[in-house]
């Protein structure tokens, strides 16, 4: 049975670039081997987005996962510019490929960049290497005029020499060891490295046995693929490089001339050099984007959003106002009143008035078994027969962009979970930021693309379960810029309820965390101030 090898880049590139990249990989010699491709566009340029879509009208099994995000990155003549937040946007789309790979059950999955050229033979010699995981070699400049160097190091960050832990070496000797591991680096063989990346072939154990690319929190070291090397040597698995077929890199414009005479020289009389790109426009080949034969593709009934709420007792606190906001962009709601005691139903009703409500009122309140709430309304909500679900809690707003902005994610194909930062307010103008209160670091999901063909499972644990079932993130999924505002701390007397309410449902912090439950009543915490459209 042939092997099934997923192929994925993450691509935000320049035209030129990109032609060479998918020439590249057209050209790539199957053999006994199954292709499939996973690409995620982060181009700015539409030029780049309908070289993709032709790529896809070309090539069986593309699926082509549409960034929502829109960040800068620059290069120039003299290198490139990363910051932090392309460094793990970039970690997550590469995630993203991981999951996907596991998804559609691929022996391998490829990770290449989007300037880089290759060898037909390359997948060939990566595969019989017989490695978890193996990069293939190349080399750059990385200033004008600085030497070669490989992508491949031994030691920490990027050491190029050998050294023992603990052991004093001379800069002589530095010099000596360097000269050795860059020269064994040409000579073809397969090697082992210390830290990879940019072209690496990763088995299917190695993604069972939980590589990814996320930060390893207590570590500062620069780039995702750290991250990921590091994570993997933890698990247990070895790090090679192959040098048999070096990639090219494209890593300057002046690297094109360069570029040409690489896929002249390594062209088979069955293969054209260069591929006679004629880039459309990609919602002109809209059914061949987002193919794969073993990634079901949603089918799409309607661009109807449903809210999914609980309130219980919200009427003198934020209801009123979040559904207001919430009014002009969503088609229907699903709320369960978990036996409020006052006017909480009344006014999602009457706010909501022309807007179809399904109200569920129980008779008792059943938060302090979370799980079988959420469940509940999880149910209640999909009876609905949704497409999109957007599932917030009473003291939650988007910034105020989101009506000019949501439809763009309920209208892509490419995407069925989108995940947004969430910062809890602690007043009327300013959020709070220590070491207990961080939400606003990581991402939530909160819009979700209802798929009635897949078995959904909760975490079954009675306090902070989520609010969408634990296996939503297998679906392909991305982060939103788009930032929510949690109310539900910014009232003195609200913070003093709530630590009253974890004091008593979950006193020794068994499902959350002790350190934040004893902060909350904190006379003097750390607050930043809310600026809008940051």
């Amino acid at each position: 049975m042939s092997k099934h090898i997923a192929i994925g880049s993450p691509i935000h590139q320049e035209p030129e670039i990109l032609k060479h990249f998918l020439t590249s990989l057209m050209r790539l010699n199957r053999g006994d081997y199954r292709f499939s491709f996973f690409f995620v566009d982060d181009n700015q340029d539409e030029v780049s987005r309908g070289l993709l879509a032709q790529f896809a009208s070309l090539v069986p099994d593309v699926h082509i996962h549409k960034s929502t995000q829109h960040d800068a990155y620059i290069r120039n003549g003299l290198t490139h510019y990363w910051n932090e937040q392309l460094v793990w946007k970039v970690a997550h789309f590469k995630d993203l490929m991981i999951e996907h790979a596991t998804l559609i059950h691929a022996d391998h999955l490829l990770l290449v960049d989007s300037d880089l050229l290759f060898h037909p033979d390359m997948v060939s010699h990566l595969f019989h290497a017989n490695k978890d995981i193996v990069s293939e070699i190349f080399w750059t400049r990385w200033e004008p005029e600085a030497v070669l160097q490989p992508q491949v190091w031994l030691w920490n960050e990027y050491q190029l020499w050998d050294q023992v832990r603990g052991e004093h070496v001379s800069s002589e000797e530095i010099s000596h060891r360097y000269d050795r591991f860059v020269s064994q680096l040409r000579e073809p063989g397969v090697y082992e490295v210390g830290g990879l990346g940019a072209c690496t072939l990763i088995s299917k154990h190695a993604m069972q046995a939980g590589v990814n690319y996320k930060p390893i929190p207590n570590l500062l070291f620069w780039g995702e693929d750290r991250h990921f090397c590091i994570r993997a040597a933890a698990l247990g698995l070895t790090l090679h490089v192959d040098t048999h077929c070096p990639a090219y890199h494209i890593y300057r414009d002046s690297d094109l001339d360069g570029a040409i005479g690489f896929l002249q020289e390594t062209a088979s009389a069955s293969t054209e050099p260069i591929f006679n790109w004629e880039p459309v426009h990609p919602s002109s080949l809209e059914s061949s984007i987002d193919q794969s034969h073993n990634y079901p593709k949603p089918l799409i009934k309607r661009n109807k959003l449903c809210l999914s709420m609980i309130v219980h007792n919200e009427s003198k606190r934020y209801l009123a106002s979040m559904l207001e906001l919430h009014r002009p962009y969503i088609d229907e709601a699903i709320i369960i009143d978990d036996a409020s005691t006052d006017q909480s139903a009344s006014i999602c009703l009457d706010t909501l008035s022309g807007i179809p409500v399904r109200l569920i009122r129980n008779p008792h309140s059943t938060f302090h078994n979370e799980v079988k709430l959420r469940k509940q309304l999880w149910k209640e909500t999909i009876n609905s027969d949704p497409n999109w679900i957007l599932h917030m809690d009473a003291d939650e707003q988007f910034e105020s962009i989101i009506p000019e902005q949501i439809h763009a994610l309920l209208e892509q194909t490419g995407c069925d979970l989108f995940s947004f930062r969430l910062y809890d307010m602690w007043n009327k103008t300013h959020y709070r930021e220590d070491e207990y209160w961080r939400a606003h670091l990581t991402y939530r999901p909160m819009l979700l693309r209802y798929r009635s063909s897949i078995p959904y499972f909760w975490r079954e644990i009675a306090q902070h379960c989520g609010r969408f079932p634990e296996n939503v993130f297998k679906l392909p999924n991305d982060i939103s810029p788009i930032r929510v505002q949690h109310w539900g701390w910014a009232d003195q007397l609200d913070r003093c309820r709530k630590f009253d309410r974890y004091m008593r449902l979950d006193p020794e912090a068994k499902y959350g965390w002790k350190g934040q439950y004893d902060s909350i009543l904190d006379s003097n915490p750390h607050l930043v101030k809310w600026e809008e459209g940051i």
